[in-house]
């Protein structure tokens, strides 16, 4: 063993929890990158996305998973799937509570989860968004002790306070996290950021700009698929792409008055990808209607959901 691994820590985290209470903000808080797209819609993150952190405290590898919530379609059920098997076989269940709002059902299911038999690894905590006005951290906590009595079991927790949106808490919650994850070599190369997709990532950077845009209105309809990225002689990427809706009438919708929004999207995402590949980075979107494409298996194989 090199001498770097007998003092170094690798390991997996699971950053789990139900929808919009703040994982893909606190992935990006740590790792210092834009890896995970963020929204205050619910539901933005639909893949499981693996952000690594390298330092020379060692190497952190944040599994950020999509929030769990009561689904209804096929795609829906994956994302739940998804995010329940993440939690196995880590170092770090990072267990994330919205300290702005009271429990809820979901809350009190990955809380149930934790204490299933089956489950290891060293819990985390955290009740996000201190920086709000209200603090249920209190009611968190209670909740958790009233299913310890119901289930007539212990398992040792650790319950941080912190704001992945103002970065409260977040450096000492790293530090921690480096100290439950064992020693050894890094799990990844240390120039990696992340090994996801690159046509997930940027469908996922365009799908963000239409869900800041369209707020609730049509988010979940929403799907991109990036068909071609073609590589031109500055270095640029030309980058075609087709935007899945469920219904005709909400071809309008995307394309907005005259194309503009479409085109806004174009640019907006394009300006972001451009920054982060440092490279120019140019869209071509084409908008296409394949009604109940969340129910059909196909379309989320060929989305990346499947």
């Amino acid at each position: 063993m090199t001498e770097p691994s007998q003092t170094i820590r690798s390991g997996m985290i699971a950053v789990v929890g139900a929808a919009n209470v703040g994982k893909s903000t606190l992935v990006n808080a740590i790792v210092g990158e834009k890896v995970t797209i963020v929204s205050p819609v619910v539901q933005t993150t639909r893949n499981l996305i693996r952000a690594i952190l390298t330092e020379p405290r060692g190497q952190l590898v944040f599994l950020d998973t999509p929030g769990v919530h009561k689904a209804k379609q096929d795609l829906g059920k994956l994302m739940n799937r998804m995010a329940r098997g993440a939690a196995e076989g880590v170092d770090v269940i990072l267990l994330m509570l919205d300290g702005s709002r009271p429990p809820r059902e979901e809350d009190e299911g990955w809380m149930r989860r934790l204490l299933r038999p089956d489950s290891e690894g060293h819990v985390i905590l955290a009740v996000n968004k201190c920086d709000k006005d209200h603090d249920y951290m209190a009611d968190y906590e209670a909740a958790w002790k009233s299913l310890l009595e119901e289930k007539q079991r212990q398992r040792s927790v650790e319950w941080r306070r912190i704001s992945a949106a103002t970065g409260e808490g977040v450096e000492a919650l790293t530090a921690r996290l480096f100290e439950q994850v064992p020693l050894g070599p890094y799990l990844f190369p240390a120039d990696v950021l992340t090994d996801y997709p690159r046509n997930l990532a940027i469908s996922d950077m365009i799908r963000e700009k239409y869900v800041v845009q369209l707020k609730d209105e049509l988010p979940h309809a929403i799907a991109i698929a990036i068909d071609d990225i073609g590589e031109q002689t500055d270095g640029g990427w030309n980058v075609k792409g087709t935007v899945y809706v469920n219904r005709p009438s909400q071809k309008g919708i995307v394309l907005g008055a005259k194309g503009r929004l479409l085109k806004s999207v174009c640019q907006a995402a394009g300006k972001e990808l451009s920054e982060i590949y440092e490279r120019p980075v140019r869209i071509s979107l084409w908008v296409k209607c394949e009604k109940d494409w969340a129910r059909n298996f196909w379309m989320l194989k060929k989305l990346g959901y499947a």
